[in-house]
Parts: structure tokens; sequence; C-alpha cells
């Protein structure tokens, strides 16, 4: 297996006196699909915010390893921008865009932790500043063409129907050039056809290196695409293993069913 790329440590998350993740360890190995499943509330998405420095967890650790052949760093307690610019970015449940923003200008946004530009090269625009800016446009157009939205470039993202929402926060996620991508929910809404060419897409990101570690109620996406998934209920991991294992697993069947 390849080296792991975020080592979740004894993660725990309370909420006065509400404990929404109890010790959970998990591990992502670089160029995986890996799953978070769970019941509604079971702390999936907790897990998710704690992980990328909207909440700091109240126990425990988080290691992100930046780059190939680079030792892991600690991202615990981490602003959101400065794990993002460590490698690690994520899509939302509710999607957030900016909707009065172009599609194009949506992906464009993503690429300003990558960019050199300060104010002053923004204000009188050197060369070095507006070869930067071509790169930038380029860049974002084809992650549009990756995510099959190449054609709504200059529409308003609020115009877009819901999957083609949730395939632009993909593709502006991509453009922060992450080593890890978590997606929450980024089947919500999607007909059929767009699920598949979701599951496509994730596929494809997967065999250019990419880790991807996503939260999904689709278990058809899920169980197809894959390789270990992790299951959470009432904040603790209950189980983890391949699709064949988390099929028959009793602590899953009860977590979902009951008894």
């Amino acid at each position: 297996m390849s080296e792991p790329i975020l080592q979740v440590q004894n993660l725990t998350m309370d909420f006065g006196g509400i404990r929404a993740l109890n010790k959970l360890d998990i591990t992502v190995h670089s160029g995986e699909i890996a799953a978070l499943i769970g019941p509604n509330g079971a702390g999936k998405t907790t897990f998710f915010n704690c992980v990328t420095g909207i909440y700091k967890p109240t126990a425990g650790d988080v290691f992100l390893t930046p780059g190939k052949g680079e030792k892991p760093v600690s991202i615990k307690g981490l602003k959101p921008n400065i794990v993002t610019g460590k490698g690690l970015s994520r899509t939302f449940q509710n999607i957030r865009l900016f909707p009065k923003m172009t599609v194009l200008e949506n992906v464009m946004i993503g690429r300003h932790c990558r960019t050199k530009t300060f104010i002053l090269g923004a204000i009188f625009r050197p060369p070095r500043a507006r070869r930067e800016e071509r790169e930038i446009l380029l860049h974002s157009y084809r992650l549009l063409e990756k995510v099959g939205l190449a054609a709504f470039a200059n529409d308003f993202a609020e115009n877009l129907s819901y999957g083609a929402q949730r395939r632009l926060e993909i593709a502006r996620a991509l453009a922060t050039e992450p080593h890890l991508l978590l997606l929450d929910e980024p089947a919500a809404g999607m007909n059929p056809q767009e699920t598949e060419d979701l599951n496509a897409l994730i596929r494809e990101i997967a065999a250019e290196g990419l880790a991807v570690l996503l939260i999904e109620h689709d278990m058809k996406l899920v169980m197809s695409l894959s390789q270990r998934i992790f299951v959470v209920d009432y904040g603790s991991k209950i189980a983890e293993g391949t699709p064949k294992e988390i099929r028959s697993n009793p602590a899953v069947i009860k977590a979902y069913l009951g008894e």
C-alpha cells in the first residue's frame, strides 16, 4: 500500500456536554479512494470540519503529508486557509459557491492559495503578474473541461443545475492543487447519469495520484468506488474494511437497520 497522506489519531470533539467524535483513528493513503459512512448525525461532517480547521478538536491529532517524500506535519488547530495551502481541500454538504460570479471565476478563486502576486502586483500588473493571471485562467479552464463545465464558463454559477454546481465545487477544490480531496456528499441532488459521471470523475482524479475521502449516502456509489470504508456511529468508528467486508459486518447492519 502507498504511503499515508492523512493520519487521524484519537480525534475527539466535544460540544459542551455532547461528544460528537470519540477517539477516531483514520488513515488515508496516497491515490486511495476511501469513504466515511454512517447514519445521519454520526459525526461525519464534524470529522471533516475538524480535519480542515473549521473546528479545533478537543483532543487527538491530525497529520498530513504535504508532498511525496515529505514528513507528515500536524495540521490540528491550523486555520482553514493554511490547511488548504498544505494540500488538503474539500467540498461542502451545502453548496458554497459565489452565485453572482461566473463559473470560470469561481474556479479561479480556488487558485488564490497558489498565487504569488500580492496587492502591488495586482495594481501595477508587471509582466510576472500578467503571466500568472494567464496561467490561472488557462488552468481554471482546463479544470472546467475535466468536470464537463467548459461550455458554461461565462455563465453565472447560480444558473447552473444543482448537479453542475456540485461539479463546480469539485473543480474549485482541485484548483488549490490538493494532495487529498474531501468530498462531502458529492452525489446529493444528482440524477443517475450525473452520478455515473461523478463516479468516472472521481476515478480519474484518483488515477492521477490524488487521494479522495468522501462522505456519501448513495451506497451504490460508495461500494463501487471505495477501496476502503470507515463506518462511524455516534462519533465512534465501529468498522473499517473493504466494501465486501463492510457489507456483511454485523455492527454496520445494526447501526443502519437496528437489531
